[in-house]
């Protein structure tokens, strides 16, 4: 009787433990009744007939994180290049990812990569690493399309790893390489062309300010002399006037005639002290009537 009992209650044990069901937060199960659909679990603490109902499909409504295998793709210019990436979905119907399709991961795999194969046709590999953010939307685009019958989102996707043949990846290096010389060259032209301007900047400065210098120099020079000539003019109106003066006062005269009798000795001296042969006068002997002569014309300029 004893053992009796405790059968029976092992077996209401385990029927009321299969009547409970705890659902993980993030978390949904499929339930079947007879091996029809008939509702979800969500989370918490939920009740079920037991041996009628059974939980066919537990899903996780997390973020999940899918690699996309790396695989071989043909580009514009067909040039073959490894492509790896992964993928993020999250399940937003637990009935559609249960019964829309047998595994939702592989098949969100393989449609990953046919359309990849198919973004990167479209493109010359020397694009393909610029346009990653293009071929990821586009990625995400066409599978997010086919995904939403299977109760799956796709929230986005990365391209990991391009990977060129070794010899594409040589034959890149030599034409970067190339375009750096390039580079350098067209810097360095640069420079020295803008070198020969700066000299001949210069040099035209130099030309424009030397002939500024020289033109100040004559006018300063033309301004000097021309200072000069009026100072010497000036120098000898002062002296005429003096010597005018003079002649009007008294012995004036007889002293312009003493004057005039000196130099005219002086002179003739001269000439005979440097030639030879001397000419005078016929009436040089007659000093008096030469004065007389050379007086008359500081007496009457005018008939001169």
């Amino acid at each position: 009787m004893n053992y009796f009992l405790i059968v029976i209650m092992f077996m209401v044990v385990i029927i009321i433990l299969r009547c409970v069901r705890i659902v993980p937060q993030q978390s949904a199960y499929v339930v079947e009744r007879l091996g029809k659909f008939s509702r979800i679990l969500n989370a918490g603490v939920s009740f079920v007939v037991p041996f009628i109902d059974s939980v066919a499909y537990r899903h996780s409504l997390k973020e999940l994180s899918v690699d996309i295998p790396e695989q071989v793709c043909i580009t514009k210019d067909n040039v073959q290049v490894s492509v790896d990436g992964i993928i993020f979905i999250q399940v937003i119907d637990a009935r559609m990812a249960s019964y829309g399709i047998t595994n939702y991961n592989f098949s969100i795999q393989q449609l990953a990569q046919t359309t990849m194969r198919s973004e990167i046709g479209k493109i010359d590999l020397d694009r393909t690493f610029e346009e990653r953010g293009t071929v990821n939307s586009a990625v995400v685009s066409a599978i997010d399309e086919a995904a939403r019958q299977w109760g799956v989102k796709v929230l986005r996707y990365e391209v990991k790893n391009i990977t060129p043949p070794q010899t594409v990846l040589g034959a890149m290096e030599k034409q970067m390489q190339a375009e750096r010389e390039k580079r350098a060259v067209i810097l360095q032209s640069e420079g020295v062309k803008q070198s020969a301007i700066n000299v001949a900047e210069g040099q035209k400065q130099k030309v424009v300010l030397e002939s500024e210098g020289s033109k100040l120099q004559r006018i300063n020079e033309a301004m000097g002399q021309a200072e000069a000539i009026r100072a010497i003019a000036q120098a000898t109106s002062d002296g005429l006037a003096a010597v005018a003066k003079a002649i009007t006062v008294s012995g004036g005269m007889e002293a312009v005639q003493l004057r005039v009798a000196e130099r005219l000795v002086e002179q003739f001296g001269a000439l005979a002290r440097t030639t030879n042969t001397l000419i005078v006068p016929a009436n040089f002997g007659d000093i008096s009537s030469m004065l007389a002569g050379a007086l008359s014309v500081i007496k009457h300029p005018g008939k001169a």
